[in-house]
């Protein structure tokens, strides 16, 4: 019978998924914060209007997850954390997001000011796309579904999340680079 892949390191630290409680991944990345855990929790700010007002609101770009990046003797104290469900696995292998993904998941939450959406899923079909213009020049992915004339969707292969991305067509062309 296979063994299940572990790519936790003795001594380098590496990015993981975490799966928190719903509507706890603040509490949980200030849990871990306090263990001396690093943690990213990415977040997005939009502009909610209400009758009398408008308003900032800071929400979680995936719902439930947090980002954890450690070592191997870390890997109790992450899941001892109150609010922490585990974490994420793919069958029962546990791998290491790659740096590049985590950076543009903050290059996402810190440079744009588009609404994004996290869908759960991983899709293989598609044209290789780049986005030749705006904030998020130079993010390559593959167009899942393309709705109207702006939406497309964006895939993040290691994450197990494809990020809903509302942009114009007219920034994207095809990409002849390989998608990391």
């Amino acid at each position: 019978m296979d063994q299940p892949t572990n790519q936790l390191h003795e001594s380098e630290a590496r990015w993981f998924a975490v799966h928190t409680r719903s509507k706890s991944e603040k509490f949980v990345q200030r849990m871990l914060a306090k263990k001396g855990i690093h943690a990213y929790l990415p977040i997005q700010k939009l502009m909610r209007r209400y009758t009398r007002s408008t308003r900032v609101v800071e929400k979680p770009l995936i719902n439930c997850y947090v980002f954890v990046k450690i070592v191997k003797n870390e890997y109790v104290k992450v899941l001892e954390t109150e609010n922490v469900a585990g974490f994420v696995k793919f069958a029962k292998d546990l791998f290491a997001i790659p740096e590049s993904e985590i950076n543009i998941l903050r290059r996402i939450t810190l440079e744009t000011d588009l609404e994004i959406e996290a869908v759960e899923g991983k899709f293989t079909e598609g044209d290789a796309v780049e986005i030749s213009a705006g904030n998020l020049m130079g993010l390559r992915g593959r167009v899942v579904k393309v709705e109207g004339k702006r939406k497309i969707l964006v895939e993040l292969s290691q994450l197990g999340f494809t990020l809903l991305i509302t942009i114009d067509i007219a920034f994207l062309e095809h990409s002849t680079r390989p998608i990391d």
